[in-house]
């Protein structure tokens, strides 16, 4: 059998970086077969500068609206981007496809293997059948009033039936809900028997708004459930911020994945801790930044140690789909946060959350995790396999 053998200034296995005298081997398939000292790897050892590192991981992506980039203002607050994005979604298919096409490419090209990519829609399937890339396909529903319920849940079931389809080695999938603000207690009820073994990803307090709304009914939600046209006679608020409002609704599924957090608290960290036998903390530093301005309280997440993982969420919200733009970021603004451990929340970590660390995440025997070529200073990667 022939073997690729890999030599940089550093190795990040997936849990820690080793020196440039280690040589990872694999296969021509790229099949992880050991990690040795130079002196025992023998001849043809290719030579890179930067750091060698398993393929990323972005846990959190809406690949579906990528069409979108450039077009929602920067800065303007949770509220008027969801307004923004239900205004301006809808355009001609051919341009949609266009977007997730190219959107994809990137990922790839950046050193991305696999997504945890939100579907409103089935836009992204025919991509998604080319198994380019693995995917965690999640079906995202949403309906903020009883009445609709119903109606909203078969939609996603219908759709989680289109991408079932693609259950392979490529893609798993779950419905899953949009955000505490957006499902009913009638929706959770139908969402609810879904959840055993599966990952399922919520987006939770990315703006203050949110826990205004459900400790005291107020806020900037009831603007937009005015825009909206929503009623709200039948919501009561809780007193509570809404993760300690929801979470209940949640702990029969395999993983969660918390997205953004840019407004949680540590009484708030511990309450999931307690409640949840496996959360994940997705953090998506240039989104919250474009959206809301903020920074997500990595510190506290950390200093709680929380399973943290990365995500880059749509081009809506972002200027690129570049887990490496993700980690420069968040090295900028936090940068006592050792390399390694944001390298392990890009791979091992998020390969775990969405079940598939057996495969990805880590360089270990029999693993084809991709291998990538990071640059030290976090301008770049390429995928060498």
């Amino acid at each position: 059998m022939k073997y690729k053998k890999f030599q940089a200034d550093q190795l990040f296995t997936g849990t820690k970086m080793l020196p440039e005298n280690f040589v990872l081997i694999t296969d021509e398939a790229g099949t992880i077969e050991n990690i040795v000292d130079v002196s025992e790897a023998g001849d043809e050892i290719q030579v890179f500068n930067g750091i060698l590192t398993p393929g990323f991981i972005n846990a959190h992506c809406h690949l579906e609206l990528s069409h979108m980039k450039g077009l929602i203002p920067q800065k303007s607050g949770l509220v008027d981007f969801i307004l923004d994005i239900l205004g301006k979604r809808h355009i001609a298919e051919d341009l949609i496809l266009q977007g997730i096409q190219d959107a994809e490419t990137e990922m790839i090209d950046s050193g991305i293997v696999a997504v945890g990519d939100i579907c409103n829609t089935t836009f992204t399937l025919p991509q998604k059948q080319l198994h380019r890339l693995k995917y965690y396909n999640f079906i995202e529903v949403s309906g903020w009033h009883p009445d609709i319920a119903k109606t909203r849940y078969e939609t996603a079931q219908s759709n989680y039936d289109v991408f079932n389809q693609l259950s392979n080695n490529y893609h798993s999938s779950s419905i899953v809900p949009h955000a505490p603000y957006s499902v009913s207690n009638q929706l959770w009820e139908y969402l609810k028997p879904n959840f055993s073994q599966q990952t399922i990803t919520i987006h939770n307090q990315e703006t203050s708004f949110e826990n205004n709304f459900f400790e005291k009914g107020e806020g900037d939600f009831v603007r937009l459930y005015e825009r909206l046209g929503v009623n709200n006679p039948f919501f009561s608020p809780t007193g509570k911020t809404s993760i300690q409002s929801y979470l209940e609704h949640t702990t029969n599924a395999e993983n969660l994945i918390l997205v953004h957090n840019t407004f949680t608290n540590e009484t708030d960290i511990s309450f999931a801790k307690k409640e949840m036998n496996s959360s994940y903390w997705c953090v998506c530093i240039n989104a919250n930044l474009y959206i809301e301005n903020a920074l997500p309280p990595i510190e506290l997440i950390r200093n709680n140690q929380c399973k943290i993982v990365l995500g880059t969420d749509s081009l809506a919200s972002n200027d690129a789909l570049s887990i490496v733009a993700e980690m420069k970021k968040i090295k900028q603004h936090f940068p006592s946060i050792p390399l390694s451990e944001i390298l392990q929340w890009a791979t091992l970590n998020g390969a775990a959350a969405l079940q598939l660390e057996q495969a990805l995440g880590s360089f270990e025997k029999g693993k084809k995790p991709g291998v990538v070529l990071l640059d030290d200073n976090l301008n770049s990667a390429k995928r060498l396999l």
